[in-house]
């Protein structure tokens, strides 16, 4: 059977007939980059029942036999519904599916549905686990987080961050743009120059898309700013689906595929750039905020190796390998070379034109899950120990709004709202909402819980 190089992966801008300088051979010994066939197929998707090199026409496939789950699986399954349910699944069960979407836009971003909206469409697919992603803004975490309460959902705070990769020196070099996706806990970064950053760069959006729209003019496609600007919506910056979907209500192009593949593609004749920060940088201070760094379609960078390498050493977490037709053989042998996480999401906008992946349909193995969350529980415990230490230095009704600013309400418990009942409902909140097992061992945590929980009593009291 026969490695193949999909449509997709050839217009994700590849170079796909030459090979980057990185050990390529230690990541691919299998792999002979002088054959023709398997040179374009690289970083592609691999037939499961392919052999390397092999030109013999496919046979047709013998039923195999389920696989037995394995003790480990059935571990890292209790751990997983553990986390997600505060349970764990019955014990007579095999390894039941929990069901993790870790990227996902809503109209916060350049996607079409508002999160709500979005929440509700992941639980029609099963979803029990939402990661909201939108570019540089998380503008719509609250709402999501307030509509997965009916679903007994989890949402994971997350957003996309926008930032270039150079290779060597930052200050030389051709700039590469990429994606770093973001994961935080349940009440998000907490962070000043996070904020600034992510203002910044939707500040820059503005500015790109006026030189868009100055490119397209020069190029015979007159669009109207104000256009732009409503079809992106009341408070989000514009981007380059704001600038396409203009493009297509105007009858220059048929459809949004057509207006990148002729104008807006990275580097194209109506391509701009925005303010948007180092890779390097991004990564620093997504550690610094306590979230979880993962690299978003690697698939689509002109170098990805280089780039992966490079953001290792910077405090890369995870890289997507995972797409709705399966794991990308390439990028999972990159990221073991690197020991990087292995994770996926559908990247769903909700464009209703059949030709992007739906919300819960990239699988992820529980194992991959296992260690996602192995890895971000501690560091999100350590923020959530942070923040509320903050909170008992300077236990102020201003502190408490912003360590409060993505709950409406308590969306595991269904805790009145916090405007209702102040600090006494925010201090209960915090000390249920305790589910993992880094967070009940944490003993500051614990004591942070015992301190608060005297306030609460004593507040209660003395009405």
């Amino acid at each position: 059977m026969i490695l193949k190089c999909t449509k997709e992966v050839k217009d994700s801008g590849i170079n796909l007939f030459r090979f980057p300088s990185s050990p390529i051979h230690s990541i691919m010994p299998s792999i002979s980059p002088t054959h023709p066939e398997v040179a374009i197929a690289v970083f592609g998707e691999v037939d499961s029942d392919s052999t390397a090199g092999s030109l013999k026409p496919r046979r047709r496939r013998r039923r195999r036999k389920k696989k037995e789950v394995t003790a480990e699986q059935k571990l890292a399954s209790k751990y997983v519904h553990e986390w997600a349910f505060g349970c764990s699944e019955p014990c007579d069960s095999s390894v039941s599916r929990v069901l993790f979407e870790l990227h996902s836009h809503s109209k916060f971003s350049d996607g079409f549905l508002s999160p709500a909206a979005l929440v509700e469409r992941a639980h029609r697919n099963g979803v029990k686990v939402l990661a909201l992603t939108d570019h540089d803004t998380m503008a719509g975490i609250p709402e999501a987080i307030e509509a997965a309460q009916k679903f007994n959902m989890r949402i994971i705070p997350g957003v996309e961050i926008s930032a270039f990769h150079c290779p060597g020196d930052e200050r030389g070099g051709e700039q590469e743009p990429l994606h770093i996706l973001a994961y935080y806990g349940c009440h998000g970064p907490m962070c000043e120059e996070l904020e600034d950053l992510l203002a910044n760069i939707r500040a820059g959006r503005y500015v790109r898309a006026q030189e868009m729209l100055v490119k397209l003019e020069k190029l015979k496609v007159t669009l109207k700013w104000e256009d732009v600007v409503n079809t992106a919506g009341k408070g989000v910056a514009p981007g380059r689906v704001h600038v396409a979907r203009v493009m297509v209500e105007a009858g220059y192009v048929e459809n949004l595929k057509q207006a990148f593949s002729r104008y807006l593609y990275d580097d194209g004749p109506a391509y701009a750039k925005g303010t948007e920060p180092s890779a390097k940088y991004v990564v620093q201070l997504i550690h610094r905020s306590g979230g979880i760094a993962t690299l978003a379609h690697p698939w689509a960078l002109k170098n990805p190796v280089s780039v992966i390498e490079s953001l290792k050493a910077d405090g890369l977490h995870a890289v997507e390998v995972f797409r709705s037709r399966g794991k990308l053989a390439g990028f999972s042998n990159l990221a073991d070379t690197y020991e990087l996480l292995k994770l996926g999401g559908s990247d769903y906008h909700g464009r209703e034109t059949g030709d992007e992946s739906d919300l819960g349909s990239v699988y992820l193995p529980v194992l991959d899950v296992f260690k996602f969350l192995k890895l971000a529980c501690p560091i999100w415990c350590e923020a959530k120990t942070n923040i509320l230490r903050r909170f008992t230095e300077d236990p102020s009704h201003e502190s408490m709004e912003k360590i409060m600013e993505l709950h409406k309400v308590d969306y595991h418990h269904g805790c009145p709202s916090i405007a209702c009942c102040g600090k006494d409902c925010f201090g209960l909140c915090l000390l249920s909402s305790l589910r993992t097992s880094e967070e009940i061992q944490n003993v500051e945590l614990q004591n942070i819980r015992f301190k608060l929980a005297d306030t609460v009593i004593s507040n209660l009291n003395s009405r």
